[in-house]
């Protein structure tokens, strides 16, 4: 996500990790909106739940760009 500015309404694809099988990462597409608890920053609202942007967060424009991370990170598996 670096250098990137997303805006509310935007669609991005971010790496989720099964809460269950820690093991397992999947490319999910996930909407930027407006942080509900803090309203001068954003988030991305993933199964009903807040995650507040930040570097630590694997965040993507598009399908194709998060693929090929995932492919680099993980492989072809």
């Amino acid at each position: 996500m670096e250098n990137q500015s997303y805006q509310a309404g935007d669609i991005v694809y971010v790496f989720y990790r099964n809460p269950h099988t820690q093991d397992v990462a999947n490319i999910q597409a996930a909407a930027v909106v407006n942080n509900p608890e803090s309203s001068d920053e954003l988030a991305v609202f993933l199964y009903e739940n807040y995650y507040p942007i930040t570097n630590e967060l694997a965040m993507y424009a598009t399908e194709e760009e998060a693929n090929e991370a995932y492919k680099y990170y993980y492989g072809n598996n």
